[in-house]
């Protein structure tokens, strides 16, 4: 993904017999070998002159002998621009001749700053080869970097991006490196990370406990990994706590350190071949596990690796993307690389973080890291990429908005509380920060305001207004009341289809449908949305249908306990009698007498319309969930891991137009299911219909709402739609209906993209 955009135009043409041009390239354009590309290009066509960094991006003096036509050099400038590059806008225009004698690198220069930086990129083949290389000075270096790899958003202070401005700053180059530095002809000129085992960082292994050094470093942890042992190992963002996956013994002493019982692990392998022994990959998948990103990917199972992934069909694989982690993968070839933080706590990235409960060793450095981020998590469906977590390789890239939302306003907006993201808006733009987590976890709280400071302070950005969510008892609600500038609340499902209008660039004005499925959002009537069909645009929205509401027994306990919605939904389709299924008998008695009652007199039981609790319950019934879940959407997750086989015919359920909103129960599936599952049926059976069922609804909306409002875009958003079968039914039976389907692919469905969306609705109140 990085590298490409589209070719930016010129502000305006220019005339062909003049000598000399002004040119300003905007977009990701500092850090990334621009300027020395640039140098290159003006010897080539023999132009002079000079390049260098300015607040707003890179600034281009050229000068021919003669007059010249300088389409050519704007055209490679786009065409052939350094792969980390992103040009935004370039704009050009007649300078006067200052008599140039040839074409030089300047200084950077100062002014106000609003300018790109590069998310955090993988090894380059070129940094590869050298650290396997004995006779290259940088063998087996494990910071090896250039200017097309290395760290970038998590090693910086403030731009510009210079050393200084870095965490890089500490350390003094060395001749051979300030040699390279100073070349614009090397790969390395004005790379801000350089550094070799001569003036570098360097690593250091330590016992987790006593925290005196070890001798062996690298080596000694591969063979204390190799031997069973827990080590945390400092990475780009932060600390993987790493084990051998291989060793079922590792895996249990990594979950029993880290309390996750079940939540899937993480691998990296050396290798796609070291990948395929486990997981199908497919020519998508392939594609990103190559990126330069390198995310972790979701892949079929092939052969499993117990305790790494229960449950699943599925198993999430990366690539090593550091030096560090190559020379690790040299040898161990496969670990367990899971991020080193306890349960809802942000990732470690300091030694003194709280680590050495979670692990035996530390394998450490002494390049601090500035701003943490985890490893972006993605699947492919249908050929695109659908984002799970959107973290390092990915942050922090720029989203344009829609010319007629531009806004001379500055935006701060926060998201919503779990999942969370911030999102900053300045001069046209949006940069949405890597994933924080939930924040009713005070140490993800502090995560939150380190990124809001971060944020402002390195894209120079000072808020006037600042947007959250609607519901009033979010820390992030509560942080914006606080802040004294002017607030703006959004509602929650509705924010999240404005962010996928956004990314697409749908103008304002134009309506679509927007299908918000999740398991909780604060509705404006105060109630518990989650499987809501909205007719929206920037500016508004109306709920136009929803799913039918159940009670939800015990508020957030019905969230972890899938049994307490099976009794919910079961009580709407049967009213008081409650059918015999086998998957109750994990439940007391005494307890399923207690939840009826509880619903029976509207105790601590919100009626709730959502889709996440819908789920919940069929995964119960149908034999997949267990009574009690460790983690958010595990019971979905299990029923989606069976539901690979299509099912000829879903569910059938009721769609009520006669009141506002439309209504669709599913009491209807619900007296099926008990019927199949009486019968024998196992999940295998339940979870094709039961997701065919799903899409069924979506489409049947669809079309009610093109006859009632002309809909012909229809967005599909929430947690919901991280489920890849729902995804595709869903696509594939809106599609064939001849609506147009939106979805993120730059973003996640999921809570992430709040804080996007709540900056699209404050444009639209400004510039609307």
């Amino acid at each position: 993904m990085t590298g490409k955009s589209h070719r930016p135009a010129p502000e305006r043409a220019l005339p062909r017999a003049i000598k000399a041009v002004e040119v300003t390239a905007f977009g990701v354009v500092q850090g990334v070998g621009f300027r020395p590309f640039v140098y290159r290009l003006a010897e080539r066509f023999g132009y002079r002159g000079w390049v260098r960094n300015i607040g707003r991006g890179v600034e281009i003096h050229l000068e021919s002998e003669g007059p010249a036509d300088f389409g050519r050099f704007l055209t490679a400038l786009e065409s052939e621009k350094p792969p980390l590059a992103r040009l935004e806008k370039t704009s050009v225009r007649q300078a006067r001749v200052l008599g140039c004698r040839r074409f030089e690198i300047r200084k950077t220069t100062g002014g106000p700053s609003f300018v790109f930086i590069s998310p955090d990129i993988a090894t380059c083949a070129n940094c590869r080869r050298e650290i396997k290389s004995p006779s290259e000075r940088r063998f087996r270096y494990p910071f090896t970097n250039c200017t097309d790899c290395g760290p970038r958003y998590t090693i910086v202070r403030s731009l510009p991006y210079d050393r200084d401005n870095t965490t890089m700053a500490r350390f003094v180059m060395c001749a051979d490196c300030r040699r390279e530095y100073g070349d614009p002809r090397d790969r390395r000129y004005h790379a801000q990370p350089i550094a070799c085992p001569v003036c570098g960082p360097s690593l250091t292994l330590k016992p987790a406990r006593a925290g005196k050094p070890s001798p062996g470093g690298l080596e000694e942890a591969v063979e204390l990994i190799r031997r069973g042992k827990i080590v945390a190992v400092k990475g780009l963002g932060g600390f993987h706590l790493v084990c051998d996956p291989r060793n079922p013994a590792a895996v249990r002493k990594l979950r029993l350190l880290k309390e996750r019982k079940t939540k899937p692990l993480a691998l990296m392998a050396r290798d796609l071949g070291v990948i395929r022994e486990f997981a199908v990959i497919g020519h998508a998948e392939r594609r990103e596990l190559l990126s330069p990103n390198r995310p972790i990917v979701l892949l079929q199972k092939k052969r499993d690796l117990p305790g790494v992934a229960p449950h699943l069909d599925e198993i999430g694989f990366m690539l090593p993307y550091t030096p560090l982690h190559h020379l690790l993968l040299e040898r161990l070839g496969l670990i367990a690389a899971t991020s080193s933080n306890r349960k809802d706590a942000p990732i470690a990235k300091d030694e003194g973080e709280g680590l050495s409960p979670l692990c035996d060793f530390v394998l450490t450095h002494n390049r601090p890291i500035e701003t943490r981020a985890d490893d972006s998590v993605l699947r492919v469906v249908d050929g695109r990429p659908l984002f799970l977590r959107r973290a390092r390789g990915y942050v922090p890239q720029p989203q344009r908005v829609p010319r007629e939302l531009e806004a001379g306003t500055q935006i701060l907006a926060l998201g919503g509380e779990l999942k969370d993201t911030v999102s900053v808006y300045k001069n046209g733009y949006v940069v949405t920060s890597q994933f924080l987590g939930d924040l009713d976890e005070y140490r993800n709280f502090r995560y939150f305001e380190e990124t809001v400071a971060h944020l402002e302070r390195l894209f120079d950005v000072t808020p006037a207004i600042v947007v959250s969510d609607l519901h009033p008892g979010f820390r992030t609600t509560r942080y914006a009341r606080a802040s004294g500038l002017r607030h703006i609340t959004v509602q929650h499902h509705y924010a999240h289809v404005l962010a996928v209008l956004l990314e697409h660039g749908v103008p304002a004005g134009r309506d679509v449908l927007g299908v918000t499925f999740d398991g909780y959002g604060y509705g404006d009537d105060g109630g518990a949305w989650g499987g809501e069909f909205l007719l929206a645009n920037y500016l508004d929205f109306t709920r136009i249908a929803r799913f039918k509401p159940v009670p939800l027994p015990g508020g957030d306990a019905a969230a972890r306990e899938p049994g307490r919605m099976a009794l919910a939904f079961l009580r709407d389709a049967f009213g008081g009698h409650i059918p015999e299924l086998e998957p109750f008998r994990a439940m007391p008695r005494k307890k399923i007498r207690l939840i009826l009652e509880m619903m029976d007199k509207g105790i601590n039981s919100p009626p709730t319309s959502s889709c996440g609790r819908l789920f919940d319950a069929v995964s119960f019934l149908a034999g997949a969930a267990p009574p009690s879940v460790e983690f958010e959407a595990e019971a979905p997750m299990r029923l989606e891991a069976v539901s690979r086989r299509r099912a000829r015919a879903g569910y059938p359920f009721e769609l009520d137009l006669s009141g506002s909103p439309w209504e669709i129960s599913f009491a209807p599936a619900f007296r099926e299911i008990v019927s199949e599952v009486r019968g024998g049926a196992r999940a295998a059976r339940v979870g094709p219909r039961f997701h065919l069922a799903l899409a069924d609804a979506v489409t049947a909306v669809a079309v009610k709402a093109r006859d009632a409002y002309g809909i012909e875009i229809v967005a599909l958003v929430g947690g919901v739609f991280l489920n890849r079968t729902l995804v595709s039914l869903a696509r594939t039976s809106l599609q064939e209906k001849g609506f147009t389907v939106l979805m993120p692919e730059k973003y996640s469905p999921n809570d992430e993209s709040i804080s996007l969306g709540q900056v699209a609705h404050a444009l639209a109140r400004l510039s609307l």
